[in-house]
């Protein structure tokens, strides 16, 4: 089963439409299946005394408010347009997150047929009641929640009549960028044996070792966030990939689902069959023998190549007569 890949472009664009266009042409060179960009009014889903993470004083001005930081960070509905239709000449899906209701209703009215439901949502009962309404396939982030708490959202997309088939949880961790020690990749594999949904993990470490781990794991979505350069001024370009990384961690998570496309059964590729008398071993005359002599562990040895009787016929061969002269390194027959 191919994993989908979502290129996670986010706020990484710093609002200008250039950068976006840029980010796209960046997902489709990697592989990935869709490109994510963030919908948002930053007057209906922040409040002008919020505080920024530490992650985000870090990496922005200190004196800057989250409401200003993220103010600069919007895309335009012409914006979004304008993306959809560059996405299609691509020939990569485009999709987004809502992080306001005003935005859903939008992407639902742009066509989007499936929606992401943020870490940070995911116990805000009326984006959850809203997104049960509009669209019939969900992926959430678990970022910061609990068991319960995650079982309490997808009850909400239950009760409104999504199937379990069209609901992907994926594990997170709401930390920029975040310690390996706190992954819990393993919390990945509780989920689904909790809520039998399909399972993915959004990804917020350094590197891509830790997605490719979860694919091999069972994820069935990866989410990672990219940037056209880590030096760039914004909240979220220091834990993110470069264009190289992102085309790196693309094609080891196709790898490893060739990897992992096999019945499961353990016998010989069809690869390696060609190596077997390369690399196994035979019985062989250690030295000259001559026909009628009894062969001994002194008179014969095992070598390559493994063509003739394998050693595991050592107890038979042992005390029975030469049927013939063997010379040196020559195959025991019988």
């Amino acid at each position: 089963m191919k994993t989908i890949i979502i290129a996670e472009a986010g706020v990484n664009h710093n609002g200008d439409l250039d950068n976006a266009f840029k980010l796209v042409d960046v997902a489709v060179e990697a592989g990935a299946d869709y490109v994510k960009f963030q919908t948002f009014k930053t007057e209906l889903c922040i409040s002008k005394s919020a505080e920024k993470a530490d992650y985000q004083k870090q990496t922005t001005d200190n004196a800057e408010s989250q409401f200003d930081m993220v103010k600069k960070l919007e895309l335009s509905h012409s914006d979004h347009e304008k993306l959809i239709a560059y996405c299609k000449q691509k020939g990569i899906h485009f999709f987004s997150t809502a992080f306001d209701l005003e935005s859903m209703q939008y992407l639902k009215d742009l066509g989007l047929d499936i929606v992401k439901i943020p870490s940070g949502e995911i116990t805000n009962l009326p984006m959850l009641r809203l997104a049960s309404k509009l669209f019939s396939r969900v992926i959430m982030s678990t970022g910061m929640a609990n068991m319960q708490e995650i079982k309490d959202a997808v009850k909400v997309f239950t009760d409104a009549g999504i199937d379990k088939s069209n609901i992907t949880i994926l594990h997170c961790n709401t930390e920029y960028p975040t310690p390996m020690k706190d992954v819990n990749l393993k919390a990945m594999l509780h989920i689904k044996n909790e809520l039998g949904t399909a399972i993915g993990y959004s990804d917020h470490t350094l590197g891509i070792e830790i997605p490719v781990a979860a694919v091999a794991m069972g994820a069935s979505v990866i989410e990672k966030h990219f940037t056209l350069d880590k030096n760039m001024e914004g909240p979220d370009h220091r834990a993110s990939l470069e264009p190289h990384e992102l085309k790196a961690m693309v094609s080891a998570i196709r790898n490893v689902e060739l990897a992992l496309s096999g019945d499961g059964i353990k016998k010989p590729s069809e690869s390696e069959l060609k190596n077997i008398n390369i690399a196994r071993k035979s019985i062989v005359a250690f030295k000259s023998i001559k026909k009628g002599e009894i062969l001994t562990e002194n008179n014969i040895t095992v070598k390559r190549p493994g063509d003739g009787i394998s050693p595991m016929k050592w107890d038979e061969v042992i005390g029975t007569r030469a049927v013939k002269d063997f010379e040196e390194d020559e195959l025991i027959i019988r």
